[in-house]
C-alpha cells in the first residue's frame, strides 16, 4: 500500500511540474461536485487528486481541450480533501461528506455542535464575542464562557484584548482542564496601518495571545491592501501559525471584487446580522461559496438591544418555547446557517446563551422572524 502511495505521490508531483505554463487564461471551477476546467489549450490534463487524513489516496487524470469536465462525487465519498491541478494552476476544495450533500454549503451538525469549514477545521456554532470586554472584566468573561461551555471566542487587534484573552484561555485550560485544540480563537487585522505591515500586525496578535497557533484570522474591513493582507495571511496558513482564514463586513460586491484575486476562498465570512438586519441576499451567496457566515451583533448591538430583545414577535415565540427571548434569536440564526458570538460579561447570561439546542423554531416562527427585517444596519460597516 505504503509503495502505491509513493507512486501515486510522484505521479502527482510529476504532472505538476512537467506541464507547461501556457494555461494562464484557463479557469477552474466546481459546482455540485462537478470539476469544470475552461479555455484549457489542446491536449490538457486535468487532475484530481484525493486525499484523507492529508495522504494522497487516488488520483485521476482527464485529458482533452477547450472544456474538460470531471465528477468527483465517487472521490469525495472516502476523502476529506481533492486537489484540483491543470498545467500551472492549483485550486484546493476541502470537502466533507455532510458539505457536499448540498452542493457546497456547509451543514450545521447540531449534535457536536460545530461546522466543518472548507479548511478542514471544525468550529463551534455559538461563541463568546469580546468587542467591549477590557481588563479584568474580560479575563472572567471569557473563563465563565469555557467554564459554561463555549468553545468559540471571537476577538480582534482593535478590541485592545488580546492580551486578557490568552491569559483567560491559559488559566482556564489549567483550570478546568481543557485542551488547546478544544478552544477555537478567531482575531482580526484592522485596515490602515496593520494591513500595510500586514506580516507584522498579524505576528503581533499571535504574540499578544500567546496561545500558540491562532484558530482563524479575519481581515476586519476591506482595505486598500486588503489582497496584500490576505495573502500575507495565506503564508502564515502554510507555516502552521493560523489554520483557517477569512474576512469581516465583506458583502457581495466587495466579495465579488476580492475573490479573484486570491487563492484561498475564505472559511468564514462574519457580517453584522440579526432580525432588523437579516443579509437574506448576502447569506445565501456566501454559504455558496462554500463559505460559513458568522454573525456579530445577534442581538441588534449598542442602544438597539432592549428594542429586539422586547419585540412582540419574538416574545410570543419565546413564550411558546419557555426560552428567553435571546435564546430564540440565536436560534433563528443557527436554522439560518449562522454562526452566532453573542457578547456578554454576565456569567448568567453567557450560560444561558449557550442553552439553544434542546428546542426548535417551526417554518412558521421562523418565517415570522423573517418577517421583521427591516435592512435597518445598526453600524457603519
Amino acid at each position: 500500500m505504503r509503495n502505491i502511495l509513493s507512486i501515486l505521490t510522484a505521479v502527482v508531483i510529476a504532472l505538476m511540474f512537467s506541464v507547461s505554463l501556457y494555461a494562464a487564461a484557463a479557469q477552474i471551477t466546481v459546482d455540485n461536485n462537478i470539476v469544470k476546467a475552461t479555455d484549457v489549450p489542446t491536449d490538457s490534463t486535468l487532475i484530481t487528486a484525493f486525499y484523507k487524513n492529508k495522504i494522497l489516496s487516488e488520483v485521476k487524470m482527464y485529458k482533452g481541450s477547450g472544456t474538460i469536465t470531471a465528477d468527483i462525487s465517487d472521490g469525495i465519498q472516502n476523502s476529506d480533501m481533492v486537489k484540483m491541478f491543470l498545467r500551472d494552476m492549483e485550486m484546493i476544495r476541502h470537502i466533507s461528506a455532510s458539505s457536499t450533500a448540498q452542493g457546497g454549503k456547509a451543514i450545521f451538525n447540531f449534535e457536536t455542535k460545530t461546522v466543518r469549514l472548507n479548511s478542514g477545521y471544525e468550529m463551534p456554532l455559538n461563541g463568546l464575542g469580546t468587542y467591549s470586554l477590557r481588563g479584568e472584566t474580560c479575563i472572567k468573561a471569557v473563563k465563565s464562557a469555557l467554564a459554561s461551555g463555549v468553545r468559540l471566542i471571537d476577538t480582534a487587534s482593535a478590541y485592545g484584548n488580546e492580551t486578557e484573552i490568552g491569559q483567560a484561555i491559559r488559566e482556564a485550560m489549567e483550570e478546568y482542564d481543557i485542551k488547546r485544540e478544544e478552544i477555537f480563537v478567531t482575531t482580526k487585522i484592522y485596515p490602515g496601518s496593520e494591513m500595510a505591515i500586514p506580516e507584522q500586525s498579524i505576528q503581533a496578535c499571535i504574540d499578544r495571545l500567546n496561545i500558540g497557533y491562532v484558530d482563524m484570522m479575519l481581515l476586519h474591513h476591506p482595505d486598500a491592501n486588503d489582497v496584500k493582507a490576505y495573502k500575507a495571511m495565506e503564508q502564515f496558513v502554510k507555516d502552521g501559525k493560523i489554520h483557517s482564514i477569512g474576512l469581516s463586513n465583506w458583502y457581495v460586491k466587495e466579495l465579488e471584487e476580492f475573490l479573484s484575486q486570491v487563492d484561498t476562498v475564505p472559511a468564514m465570512v462574519q457580517n453584522e446580522i440579526h432580525p432588523y438586519y437579516q443579509e437574506n441576499d448576502v447569506i445565501p451567496y456566501i454559504q455558496s461559496l462554500g463559505t460559513v457566515v458568522q454573525g456579530w451583533y445577534p442581538f441588534g448591538g449598542r442602544g438597539y438591544t432592549s428594542a429586539l430583545l422586547d419585540d412582540n414577535t419574538i416574545t410570543e415565540i419565546a413564550k411558546a418555547h419557555n426560552v428567553s427571548s435571546a435564546q430564540v434569536i440565536l436560534r433563528w440564526n443557527l436554522q439560518k446557517g449562522v454562526v452566532v458570538i453573542p457578547g456578554s460579561s454576565n456569567p448568567d447570561h453567557i450560560c444561558e446563551n449557550t442553552q439553544i439546542y434542546d428546542f426548535e423554531l417551526t417554518d412558521d416562527e421562523m418565517q415570522r422572524i423573517n418577517a421583521l427585517d427591516r435592512n435597518e444596519k445598526h453600524d457603519w460597516y
